[in-house]
């Protein structure tokens, strides 16, 4: 992979970078430039999903001990799935549409399509390569593409996108049963839970569907989905969400950042849709409970720090209150969004150009993830076109 290919195109094409105002988005640039040289190949348009490679990583989150432990040479379908993410958030930054265009179609969507699974019915895309043995095909995995599809129609109005984004929800759609009064499974292969990953960043999806579209279908679904996750994943003591819930009805009370994030991006965009004041409480009521849950007071800053998690959750949180800030015009949370950037900018990158995934600077891996590196991209790309 030739080093330098982000800021090269850019250059080509004009977009001036290094402004002095535009901080963030001079990180995010430069930071999937560092993705692309470290993670890229001169083979095909796939990532690896470490760097250095580590062959002895094992991708635990996919619940499946027998694929988990199979070395791949390329990322599984969920960290590479940030790179789309990425891309997405700068596309949409001024001036930078042409040339990320250029790159989401040439790079992270002929990379995508090694994924897409039509060996299967209904089409979806499956959690590893169409080269290797038949994977696990993940119900939220499929969702977070759908969301960027949609999401890259909606900013150039190509066709092809939205009717990507209508293949995966069919997909989505055939998650979805009576059991437990609904909701959508996590995992097509194994039908025991249905969470809140799943759930919630459905009804963002279909209200995205319907921003695209005008179709009330997917704002009656992006209610519904809402109104079930909300109904049987929200702990009534801090208004956070917990997991899952298995068929047996029993709990899984861990509680992540992206969850949250996605009920507070799916009240935001509800109440947007249908100035429903109950959806701003919602959203305004879960803002504030996650930024007492998700970030921590150090004595030596003058800000909340985020507590070390999986930065890509920290990343879709943060999605959620940009939505917010969208409603109600209120920066406070991104502020404090934007200070934590800063620092990591500063004091957690290596001279590779790659980041920590450790907000207290004690742990510094040299192994790299992929979906770390991803967020990072994101969250500069969306605090730059929030004005910061």
């Amino acid at each position: 992979m030739k080093r330098y290919f982000t800021l090269f195109l850019l250059n080509f094409i004009g977009v001036t970078l290094f402004a002095q105002k535009n901080n963030f988005q001079n990180y995010a640039i430069q930071t999937l430039d560092s993705i692309y040289s470290k993670f890229g190949n001169t083979k095909n348009q796939l990532l690896a999903e470490k760097y250095p490679f580590d062959e002895n990583f094992k991708a635990d989150y996919l619940d499946n001990n027998q694929q988990a432990a199979q070395q791949k040479k390329y990322a599984y379908l969920w960290p590479f799935s940030g790179s789309f993410s990425a891309v997405n958030a700068l596309m949409e930054l001024p001036k930078t549409k042409k040339a990320f265009q250029f790159i989401l179609d040439k790079k992270v969507l002929m990379g995508l399509q090694e994924y897409r699974d039509e060996s299967r019915s209904p089409i979806g895309y499956a959690s590893y390569l169409n080269t290797a043995p038949p994977s696990d095909r993940f119900y939220d995995d499929n969702i977070w593409l759908g969301i960027d599809f949609t999401d890259s129609y909606i900013h150039t109005k190509k066709i092809n996108y939205l009717t990507s984004a209508k293949e995966i929800w069919n997909f989505v759609k055939s998650g979805e049963d009576d059991k437990l009064g609904g909701g959508i499974y996590w995992c097509e292969q194994k039908k025991e839970s249905k969470n809140t990953c799943s759930n919630a960043p459905a009804s963002v999806f279909a209200l995205k569907l319907f921003m695209a579209t005008n179709d009330r279908y997917y704002l009656e679904e992006g209610e519904r989905l809402y109104e079930w996750t909300k109904r049987n994943l929200q702990d009534p003591e801090d208004k956070l969400y917990w997991d899952n819930m298995q068929l047996n009805g029993k709990i899984g009370k861990a509680k992540f950042s992206y969850n949250a994030g996605q009920m507070l991006q799916a009240a935001a965009l509800l109440y947007k849709l249908t100035k429903n004041k109950r959806y701003l409480a919602d959203a305004q009521e879960l803002a504030e409970a996650c930024f007492g849950y998700f970030f921590e007071t150090k004595e030596k800053l003058d800000f909340p720090k985020l507590k070390n998690s999986n930065l890509w959750f920290h990343a879709v949180m943060m999605r959620g209150y940009i939505e917010l800030a969208v409603v109600n015009g209120d920066q406070k949370y991104l502020t404090v969004f934007a200070k934590n950037l800063e620092f990591a900018w500063q004091h957690m990158r290596d001279k590779e150009g790659l980041f920590s995934a450790d907000w207290t600077l004690k742990d510094q891996h040299k192994s790299k993830w992929l979906l770390d590196q991803c967020a990072f991209v994101e969250m500069y790309a969306r605090l730059a076109k929030a004005g910061y």
